[in-house]
């Protein structure tokens, strides 16, 4: 486990139903995130595919491990990086069955994967339409330390980190695809959700245009006292650099100790209003 971390975060807009351009275009960056040093590159929710696809979703979802994921673990074994991606995944157990994932591999191959938890259903998203919902919080065990895997739509919903963070996640990945009418939301609700659980919170969104659907990027890292350490650009493609010092969130833990201080009592409580409501 390393103290400092030196993360990439590529904030592109994907070729809508071309793989092989997405998947040049992450070997591309992790070339570039490898010259400049770091150990960790991101890329933004449904990567592979583009965000935007419909019923082509179905042709396009492939399974975990499968082609695509093989051609970057390589990439990742090429340059000895840990690659975090987003992809539609299909089910190898139900049929016609696809989850939105984000998949982390690393130089030894295939390290796992998160299903979305929270699948937006509502304004211009139809996602319970093509996906189904993931079940499992994912705080993966790396050479980097532990790293939490989320996406999107999950950032309103504080148990999803809460869970990473209990289970040792101290760097926590958010994937996304939020259009540029969510700006104001994400940028609130990341900081919150990085101080609440004294941790540092990687956002990668997408940019560009797909079917009239606008994706605002403004990828950034934020801290454990919920300051915004780097931030990309609005609106168009950019590749930022930044670092993380797991160390210094011990610190923090004693000014902000709301690990210390849960009550847990209050989750069962929380169970049976929600069932009520």
């Amino acid at each position: 486990m390393k103290s400092k971390l030196k993360l990439a975060l590529c904030q592109i807009a994907p070729k809508r139903e071309d793989k092989t351009a997405n998947i040049a275009k992450i070997e591309e960056l992790a070339i570039k995130a490898k010259a400049a040093g770091t150990d960790l590159a991101v890329f933004p929710e449904m990567t592979l595919t583009g965000y935007v696809l419909n019923d082509q979703v179905y042709g396009l979802a492939e399974p975990i491990p499968g082609p695509s994921v093989s051609k970057i673990e390589e990439v990742a074994k090429q340059t000895g990086l840990h690659i975090i991606f987003g992809m539609p995944e299909l089910s190898d157990k139900a049929q016609a069955t696809v989850y939105n994932t984000a998949v982390l591999v690393g130089p030894s191959g295939l390290i796992g994967k998160y299903r979305k938890m929270y699948l937006p259903t509502h304004s211009v998203f139809e996602e319970k339409r093509y996906f189904r919902a993931g079940y499992e919080p994912a705080a993966l065990q790396t050479s980097l330390g532990t790293i939490g895997l989320t996406i999107c739509y999950d950032v309103f919903f504080p148990e999803v980190f809460r869970m990473h963070r209990l289970q040792g996640a101290q760097l926590i990945v958010c994937i996304s695809a939020s259009p540029a009418v969510r700006k104001s939301y994400f940028e609130i609700l990341t900081a919150a959700r990085a101080l609440e659980n004294t941790c540092y919170l990687a956002y990668v969104n997408l940019v560009g245009i797909e079917d009239g659907l606008q994706f605002w990027g403004g990828s950034r890292l934020i801290g454990p006292m919920g300051d915004v350490l780097a931030k990309a650009a609005y609106d168009q493609e950019d590749f930022l650099v930044c670092e993380v010092d797991l160390a210094d969130i011990r610190t923090v833990e004693t000014f902000v100790p709301t690990l210390r201080d849960l009550r847990p009592e209050f989750y069962d409580k929380l169970r049976v209003l929600s069932e009520q409501f």
